[in-house]
């Protein structure tokens, strides 16, 4: 009998600290939409890409330079983004290919230093929606559309308001002119399709900038 009770106080006692446990973070999950003006925070942002490399693998890289704002609207679908990136800080772990694509190859950073994203309209809800809108590079100006979620709103310890949302797309790399190329054994060395992703956390404009680094 002892063996029994011991049991039933301890499934008793796991029980109630799962349901604490779930109840816990149903109350910290963020979920709401605080509207205003955020900057996109690059301490907490990451633009990155994958493209195909000799057909069988691929290269990922980032840009660690840019700016933009959020205009994050009560209703989601009316939200506007818009960015810049500064080519130059283009970074896939190796300079010899970094430079090689700031190069007139592929950037040419020094004629076109900034690429640029303006959004046209959000489509669907906060929680799956597509951001269509504008890619420039090199001066080409391209619709894209990102797919994407928003993962809401929340306070941080500064009583600073940060919101959040991830987004991907693609897009060939040639209708911005980026079109230099070598085969080898497999085919191309560099492919066309560019996979980008957005992971981007940003900060209302009209609160204390107090510790954002944080």
């Amino acid at each position: 009998m002892k063996i029994i009770k011991k049991t039933i106080l301890v499934t008793a006692i796991t029980t109630l600290g799962l349901t604490a446990y779930a109840t816990d973070k149903k109350t910290v999950k963020p979920t709401s939409i605080q509207q205003g003006q955020y900057k996109i925070d690059p301490s907490h942002t990451k633009v990155g890409f994958e493209i195909p490399h000799l057909v069988i693998s691929s290269v990922e890289g980032r840009f660690t330079t840019f700016d933009g704002e959020l205009d994050l609207k009560e209703k989601f679908s009316e939200s506007k983004v818009t960015a810049t990136i500064n080519i130059d800080s283009i970074d896939t772990a190796n300079a010899d290919r970094d430079n090689h694509l700031k190069s007139a190859d592929f950037f040419d950073s020094g004629k076109y230093p900034k690429m640029t994203f303006k959004s046209k309209k959000i489509i669907g809800t906060s929680e799956k929606f597509k951001l269509i809108g504008d890619l420039t590079i090199k001066d080409k100006t391209k619709e894209v559309t990102f797919q994407g979620q928003f993962q809401g709103t929340v306070k941080d310890a500064y009583g600073n308001t940060k919101a959040a949302f991830q987004a991907s797309t693609e897009i060939n790399r040639q209708d911005f002119g980026l079109t230099w190329n070598k085969l080898v054994e497999a085919g191309p060395a560099v492919g066309n399709e560019v996979k980008i992703t957005l992971k981007v956390q940003a900060t209302k404009t009209n609160e204390s900038k107090i510790n954002q680094q944080n």
